[in-house]
């Protein structure tokens, strides 16, 4: 079955928890990220979390069927999530599929999320008529959505949000609904919010605990990290620290430059020219003006091959690498900022090669 990314604006699709296989695509990796995340939390008996890269998939088909069908180490339940690119993870679907068929007993839920994927790519058609199957395909929302869905946040977390209040934090967060859940929940905090005793939170209170914009904070940095421009980095560094910026939000917003750019180069392919895309595709692909010639510069560095005579690009090495930084941050809240110039640094001079 499919649904669209409206259907988990406030929640899950119906039936949703139904199925065993999901498959969240699109050019919005913050979004089916979140619904994700969402959907595993609403799993009744979701238990221990395993992680999958989409390139092991790709190497080791049969991967996915063993770990889904092992037991947990502590023997309760688990589930399975794949961060895969495009359709890595196409194979290791399908046999996990014939082998269940086969009677080969049943496997944990597997939740995929696919950046440079569509739904009408091969792993979207092998699973989106199938009832023990979801497909959803994410696009880039707009300020109206996202404001919905921070008003949704406010709601569980026992905070009373005025519209004017939820389109703040969903512009502050750069439209990223993981951002914007940060902000919320620490907004929640800030005003003692409960579920069960709700509170109104004000602009003076988002104000006090509140991040710098994306477009003030983060970008800069982004631009310049994924640039190789190196004689800035230090300054940018030092600029978030004054600045206060939350790591794993700059973490979020070079996950999203990242997954543009993946975007990008499956739109143009292996020949195209980031010079030659028009109007209507740089919008449909979030270029904008302002940021067209630091996209163009960052695309044509990372689509180099990650080293000579390989046909993996430095793009394929960027992103798992992300991915693994998101959560040791998360993991390591109190060296976080430490870890995460480290790794601005190393990303740097990777994106500074010729």
């Amino acid at each position: 079955m499919k649904a669209k990314n409206s259907d988990f604006a406030r929640g899950l699709p119906q039936g949703a928890l139904a199925a065993r296989i999901f498959f969240f695509c699109g050019p919005d990796e913050a979004g089916a990220t979140a619904a994700a995340n969402r959907l595993a939390a609403a799993f009744p008996d979701a238990g221990e979390r395993v992680e999958l890269a989409g390139a092991d998939l790709k190497r080791d088909p049969a991967l996915l069927g063993d770990e889904a069908r092992s037991t947990s180490l502590f023997g309760g339940a688990r589930h399975i999530w794949v961060r895969a690119s495009g359709d890595d993870a196409h194979d290791a679907l399908q046999f996990l599929i014939e082998t269940a068929e086969a009677g080969a007993g049943e496997a944990a839920p597997v939740i995929v999320v696919a950046t440079s994927a569509t739904d009408k790519s091969r792993t979207a058609k092998l699973l989106e008529k199938r009832p023990d199957a979801l497909v959803a395909m994410f696009h880039p929302p707009d300020l109206k959505d996202v404001a919905q869905a921070v008003r949704g946040m406010a709601d569980a977390a026992g905070l009373r949000l005025g519209g004017d209040l939820a389109e703040r934090i969903a512009r502050g967060a750069g439209l990223d609904v993981r951002l914007a859940q940060s902000e919320v929940t620490k907004l929640a905090l800030y005003c003692d919010a409960d579920p069960q005793a709700p509170r109104p939170a004000t602009p003076d209170d988002h104000a006090a605990i509140g991040a710098a914009t994306e477009e003030d904070g983060f970008a800069p940095l982004v631009n310049a990290v994924l640039g190789g421009e190196l004689g800035k980095i230090a300054s940018e560094i030092k600029r978030m620290r004054e600045l206060g910026l939350n790591p794993v939000g700059v973490a979020l917003a070079l996950e999203r430059r990242a997954a543009q750019l993946a975007q990008i180069a499956a739109y143009l392919g292996p020949r195209g020219n980031f010079d030659q895309i028009d109007k209507g595709a740089e919008m449909r692909l979030g270029i904008f003006f302002k940021e067209k010639r630091d996209i163009g510069n960052q695309f044509k560095r990372w689509t180099l091959p990650a080293a000579r005579g390989s046909s993996e690009t430095r793009l394929d090495r960027l992103i798992p690498r992300l991915t693994a930084l998101h959560r040791s941050l998360l993991a390591n809240s109190q060296s976080a900022e430490l870890l995460l110039a480290q790794e601005l640094a190393e990303i740097a001079r990777f994106a500074a090669k010729r």
